[in-house]
């Protein structure tokens, strides 16, 4: 909501003229009629739908926006245009593919010259979350297309020699453990590497200093260590150089206990694969497959990830190597079905063996329940009277010479 009014706003200058929706996608939300200074909180609430179905499994900041800015020296693109741009913009990214019923919703708002904001929700109509993983490049790429088909958007330097390429686009950057128990990352203080740094999860400082970013004192170790790991391969990723402290680099900590050797990835899949085969209910099996299946840390969504990541690189080495790069797209796919075919099994799994857990429990009781009726007939002195009587050696009872009449049992003690 905060976001909407700003961009419906007078803006921080007071340079925000006629704000106006000109694109969007609402999935049956009449985002047009909302689209009113006095109608904004509709509007939000249009848009964080499916956010709100997700519940606890929403992420901290299910938002996700983008500037593009015309060239000057070109003239403004109509609105028409700029809606065409914005649809783009979202397919390549993503949060919109073309023909994607379960896409992102997602508007573009124009309060200004030569200049558009699309504003969308990570979380699909499906349930699942949308991968911001290196969109920061796909939109580089896209604009470039852009500027090369339309001539109204900055037009991108030429690329450096294959040969040259031996430089950084940006300084190095040091992520340090701290003795405070805090960890920070110093160095590159460009936007690229900044919004990088937050994605993977760490905090930005602004002061006299200088930007730099830091993680909680209070962050578990553990995490400490993944998020660490995690920021150092996304900056690696984007040409960063990246100095880990060898404290945080997990990728370092393997033994020789380790069977597979410097195969760290597969020896804990193995590891989580002898866990499974030794679940012995369906709520341990489900803990334990929580981390192959989660959507957003899970190894199943690490494994996509990897795959996506190789086909870009072998396309960006190699123009010519589509075919092997589509190979590694195919794949991505295939994975991303498997996590949509098990999404939603936590319940499922919860459920595995109860039926069974209880009749073994019968089973049990059944077992070990005392015979209560033999026990009775056992303790009873009329019983163990009349078993004497039916002995074959025992006489018969001889009715009392007194003729005395039958007394009726007397109260036990």
């Amino acid at each position: 909501m905060g976001l909407l009014s700003y961009l419906y706003g007078p803006g921080e200058r007071g340079d925000h003229v006629n704000p106006r929706l000109i694109a969007g996608e609402g999935h049956g939300a009449p985002l047009e009629l909302l689209a009113e200074p006095e109608s904004l909180p509709y509007l939000a609430h249009a848009l964080d739908v499916p956010v709100e179905r997700l519940g606890t499994r929403a992420s901290v900041q299910p938002t996700w926006f983008c500037s593009v800015r015309s060239d000057t020296r070109q003239p403004d693109p109509t609105d028409p245009q700029w809606a065409a741009i914005a649809r783009r913009l979202v397919n390549a990214t993503g949060i919109a593919p073309e023909g994607d019923p379960d896409a992102c919703r997602w508007i573009a708002v124009r309060n200004r010259p030569r200049q558009v904001h699309v504003v969308a929700t990570i979380a699909r109509e499906d349930g699942s979350l949308h991968n911001a993983y290196r969109d920061a490049f796909r939109l580089q790429s896209e604009c470039h297309l852009l500027a090369a088909e339309l001539g109204h958007l900055p037009i991108a330097p030429q690329p450096t020699p294959r040969t040259q390429k031996t430089h950084m686009p940006s300084p190095s950057i040091t992520i340090t453990a701290e003795p405070s128990g805090s960890v920070s990352a110093k160095g590159a203080s460009d936007d690229l590497s900044a919004t990088l740094l937050k994605h993977a999860g760490f905090q930005q400082i602004d002061d006299w200093y200088g930007r730099r970013h830091r993680l909680p004192t209070t962050t578990p170790a553990a995490d400490r260590a993944a998020i660490a790991n995690h920021a150092a391969e996304m900056l690696r990723a984007a040409r960063y150089g990246v100095d880990l402290d060898p404290t945080l680099d997990t990728t370092k900590a393997f033994t020789s206990a380790n069977p597979l050797g410097p195969y760290t990835a597969g020896a804990e899949l193995l590891r989580l694969t002898e866990q499974i085969r030794s679940a012995e209910t369906g709520a341990d099996l489900k803990q334990v497959l929580d981390h192959l299946l989660d959507p957003e840390h899970g190894a199943l969504e690490r494994i996509r990830e990897a795959l996506e990541a190789a086909g870009e690189q072998i396309t960006d080495l190699d123009d010519e190597a589509f075919q092997l790069a589509d190979r590694f797209g195919f794949a991505e796919d295939f994975v991303h079905s498997a996590m949509s075919e098990l999404v939603h099994s936590e319940d499922e799994l919860l459920s595995v063996g109860r039926a069974k857990q209880a009749a073994d429990q019968t089973r049990t009781r059944s077992r070990w329940l005392p015979d209560v009726q033999g026990a009775a007939l056992a303790a009873s002195p009329a019983a163990a009277k009349a078993q004497v009587s039916s002995s074959p050696d025992s006489q018969s009872a001889q009715p009392s010479a007194a003729g005395h009449p039958p007394r009726a049992p007397g109260p036990r003690l």
